[in-house]
């Protein structure tokens, strides 16, 4: 048994003022990428320089204005990275370099030297705040650990009035989460204050989950116990930066957002240390999904799934809410029947808002294609047979066929497993469109002996080959179907019913081919079947259709 009694609950806040619960997200935040930082670190084999370029060349093409880069100060590497950035022009006008740093002189020193020629940077400072932390780690105690803050500010400041370009600061309370709130406060407020923000020349407060300890609505909690308990919130933007250890980073994050979160740090496919960083993409598309414009330029997953795999040399898991091989896939039969008849009914109804059963968007809006909705495996049932059939190669089989059809289909994959969609057409054609023995079907003559409504007669000839001896047979009936129908019946001495019939085309144009569906019952055993004929002719579609199920029942 797990020895659950080793761990105890971390703590909560008394906060019943709390407004979040009650609002909705209304906007993107302002995203910023720490993929080339703290994704990089995280890394079995970190990003060479060729590879750090192409990754921040997408985080640019994908429209993120905040990007941080690294850690300068802390090797060569850092340093040659940003000067090659600076140097190969490589940075928009628009986009704001961010850069990690400790509270320590030297440190800021050599990071103020690696950003020159940056027109804007962000250069973000932080140090350990929490309890355990301070206790375990650094042995100091609140006052101690509040003048680190306050000094690393005023180095910044020193070396930003010497700076050419715009210096914004960012301060994280590291461990924000295992902090006591009113010294998060007090640390934060005493950095602020030396910092001396305006309106115009906000500070960044990143309030981050170091370490996800707690369910989400703690965390949402206290975001916006401290938005609403700071001096002069507007003159702050305050950002969070998740990560997953719980498996809940997306929705702290998005719980956080609706608690008074201005701003996302985070990571593309949720990259970063122990169970990673919060996942920026799904965040961006869980806005998508909601008609809220995510503000990044995200309508081809699978370039930035290439560009991010090769790079990082990670596999995106088959079951990502996006980008995952699977995710767009149904196998349960139940699923594909609903999904077949949402996309049916979306486009009767000529919408343009998507609302279709298990499928939250459209794949084909964010590059993803609609081959891989349905695939088909012994759990499968008759809709998903009907989607592949008639989304990929036009057959819309009756409703009544469903079933038979997908006994054969379901028979095959609990032999071999998965059944790919060409493999069910091999056995549509098997089945039903090649199903010509011992009846063969080669011509026929129709005529019609009667051309009044209350009157009307066909005669039928038709040639066919019987285990391939030729032979023909002649009959009348009140159409086409049953006239053939009495021939065979006549000339076999068999005796069946037809039961259904329809048919449609399979392409537009006058050269198009038709398909044909004839149901019939043998009337001694009362077995039934279908058949399936095609042809640019419909009457010898549905010739051949007779035939076909002549051939199921009797073959």
């Amino acid at each position: 048994m797990l020895n659950y009694k080793r761990y105890k609950r971390s703590p909560e806040i008394n906060f019943p003022e709390r407004t979040w619960p009650g609002k909705r997200i209304e906007k993107a935040p302002m995203w910023c990428s720490v993929d080339l930082r703290d994704g990089n670190q995280a890394l079995i084999e970190p990003m060479v320089v060729e590879e750090k370029i192409e990754f921040f060349n997408m985080l640019v093409k994908l429209g993120f204005k905040h990007i941080e880069i690294g850690f300068p100060s802390s090797s060569q590497i850092e340093y040659d990275f940003l000067r090659k950035l600076v140097e190969d022009g490589l940075i928009p006008d628009d986009v704001v370099i961010q850069v990690l740093v400790q509270c320590r002189e030297h440190l800021i020193e050599r990071t103020f030297e690696a950003l020159q020629g940056i027109k804007k940077a962000v250069v973000h400072i932080y140090n350990s705040t929490s309890t355990l932390q301070r206790d375990v780690v650094f042995k100091m105690d609140k006052e101690e650990i509040k003048k680190i803050a306050i000094e690393g500010t005023r180095l910044v400041k020193k070396y930003a009035d010497e700076f050419d370009g715009e210096v914004y600061l960012e301060y994280s309370p590291e461990s924000f989460t295992g902090t006591e709130l009113d010294f998060a406060l007090d640390i934060c407020e005493a950095v602020i204050e030396e910092w001396q923000p305006t309106v115009d020349n906000k500070i960044i407060i990143n309030l981050p989950s170091t370490v996800e300890n707690n369910t989400p609505n703690v965390y949402a909690d206290q975001i916006e116990w401290m938005s609403t308990h700071f001096k002069e919130r507007e003159k702050i933007i305050i950002s969070v930066h998740p990560h997953n250890d719980r498996g809940t980073g997306v929705a702290s994050t998005e719980l956080a957002l609706l608690a008074g979160a201005d701003r996302v740090e985070g990571t593309l496919f949720g990259n970063g240390e122990r169970t990673g960083n919060v996942d920026v993409l799904t965040l961006a598309y869980n806005m998508f999904s909601q008609g809220i414009n995510p503000e990044l330029e995200i309508e081809h997953i699978m370039d930035i799934a290439s560009v991010y795999e090769r790079c990082c040399k990670l596999k995106i898991p088959e079951r990502h809410p996006y980008a995952g091989k699977l995710v767009f896939t149904a196998f349960s039969g139940s699923h594909q029947d609903a999904i077949n008849k949402g996309l049916q009914a979306l486009k009767e109804r000529e919408s343009e808002i998507w609302e279709v059963p298990y499928l939250p968007i459209d794949p084909s809006d964010i590059g993803r294609e609609y081959e891989p909705i349905v695939r088909i495996n012994s759990q499968s049932g008759k809709g998903g047979v009907a989607f592949v059939m008639s989304n990929y190669y036009g057959y819309k089989l009756p409703k009544a066929m469903h079933k038979e059809f997908a006994t054969i289909i379901q028979t095959m994959s609990e032999k071999q497993g998965e059944i790919a969609p060409e493999q069910i057409f091999e056995q549509f054609k098997v089945n039903y469109l090649e199903m010509k023995e011992p009846y063969h079907f080669r011509r026929s003559r129709l005529t019609e002996l009667s051309d009044t409504d209350t009157n009307e007669t066909t005669n039928a000839i038709i040639l066919y080959t019987k285990n391939g001896v030729e032979t023909h047979a002649e009959g009348e009936g009140n159409g086409p179907i049953d006239a053939v129908k009495n021939a065979i019946c006549s000339k076999e001495n068999i005796s069946f019913s037809i039961l259904d019939y329809s048919e449609h085309s399979l392409d537009e144009g006058s050269n198009a081919k038709a398909a044909a569906y004839v149901c019939i019952k043998d009337d001694k055993t009362g077995n039934v079947t279908y058949g399936v004929g095609q042809s640019s002719n419909i009457t010898r579609a549905t010739i051949r259709a007779v035939f076909s199920a002549i051939n199921r029942i009797y073959g």
